[in-house]
């Protein structure tokens, strides 16, 4: 893989080992043999979410996940779950359903008991500072997955998308579908991620770098005047959020005009704003359906895509996020320097966590067969 070599730590996961170890045994000194023999049989890769290859001898990962909620990050998981077990690795996965409090929990669990290496996708990227200031003081090293954790010096590397570039494919979608819609002006809809993910901002300035000045020109119009973050923002990336706000503006704004565009971050929120957009009338033979983007591939919009309702998404692959995850934390217990090809981009409030971005691909209703079937991502069946 191309990209820069960065340094983010001198440690090595055996001087780690080393220094855990003598942690350990200063603690069962004081909990006694009955923890020590608990510690010892948990330690031999045997629980439901661990990897018997080798008995755990390449360490130990957590993995900490925001949500089953969504398939997306139950392909995440499963994903890095099973190229960690391929290579050798104990997996702690673990989904906290986008509750905070849960996921500090399960990340606190997972630094109790020790694991070599934290992979954290967060809900909340400022939520985990505390926490990740006591992996620190065990030598743990943290990856930041898909989203950036925030306001932190104990984030070592972050793996993920070239999140400006999702942004700015969206709004290259929208605009495309409009020009084939008619002539400008368009009238236009927009929606943000949620505001505690970092992402979410970035999808949105890349968006809006192609939007704004289109808005600038009267190309694209704006009618409900919500052309804020905050006001496009839909906390913790709800379905049913959406859904409301898009019937809110429908009924506020558009009893004689037609909303043409709709930007739209996500699919989950794409689902949810046409079937606002269809019970106020639109795609039954009345009003056509206005042009709705998305990210993220999933199944039930890709074929809401292919029905010609959606009109197009983002494609993520999230096996190949998984493998340069998995390649990081290899290069981490063999004590090289993990690749990343992005050391300027993103900064957490603190530092500027070294990168890995890969690249996103759009996706209409030409391109499905081509990118998501044949690649092997999804089945014709699962598509039907």
């Amino acid at each position: 893989m191309p990209g820069v070599v960065q340094t983010a730590t001198g440690r090595t996961l055996a001087g780690r080992k080393n220094e855990r170890e003598r942690a350990v045994r200063k603690l069962l000194s004081i909990v006694g043999a009955t923890v020590l023999a608990l510690s010892l049989a948990a330690c031999g890769g045997d629980d439901e979410s661990g990897s018997s290859d080798g008995g755990g001898d390449a360490g130990t990962v957590g993995v900490a996940m925001p949500t089953k909620s969504s398939e997306r990050w139950i392909a995440d998981g499963n994903n890095i779950k099973s190229q960690l077990e391929e290579a050798g690795y104990d997996v702690d996965l673990q989904y906290a359903e986008d509750d905070i409090p849960t996921q500090v929990s399960q990340v606190e669990n997972m630094v109790t008991k020790g694991v070599d290496v934290l992979v954290i996708a967060a809900i909340d990227g400022t939520a985990l500072g505390d926490v990740l200031e006591t992996a620190a003081s065990q030598d743990i090293p943290v990856i930041a997955y898909d989203r950036l954790i925030r306001d932190s010096e104990n984030v070592d590397y972050y793996t993920t998308f070239d999140n400006f570039k999702v942004g700015v494919m969206q709004a290259e979608s929208l605009v495309e579908g409009l020009e084939a819609s008619g002539k400008a002006p368009y009238n236009v809809e927009l929606f943000a991620g949620s505001p505690d993910d970092n992402n979410a901002t970035f999808f949105w300035n890349g968006a809006m770098s192609v939007l704004q000045p289109m808005i600038d020109s009267g190309d694209i119009v704006v009618p409900s005047g919500q052309t804020d973050f905050d006001q496009a923002a839909i906390l913790r990336w709800d379905p049913a959020t959406a859904q409301k706000r898009m019937e809110d503006i429908l009924t506020g704004t558009y009893a004689s005009e037609t909303v043409q565009g709709v930007l739209s971050p996500y699919d989950g929120l794409s689902l949810g704003i046409i079937a606002a957009l269809q019970g106020n009338g639109y795609g039954g033979g009345g009003k056509p359906l206005p042009v709705v983007t998305g990210q993220d591939a999933e199944v039930q919009s890709v074929k809401s895509i292919l029905a010609g309702e959606q009109y197009s998404t983002i494609f993520k692959d999230t096996r190949e996020l998984a493998k340069v995850t998995v390649s990081m934390i290899k290069a981490i217990a063999n004590g090289d320097d993990p690749e990343v090809n992005d050391t300027e981009t993103y900064d957490n409030g603190v530092k500027v966590v070294p990168s890995y971005l890969l690249d996103p691909v759009p996706v209409g209703k030409d391109d499905v067969q081509s990118v998501l079937v044949d690649s092997g991502y999804y089945t014709e069946a699962d598509l039907k």
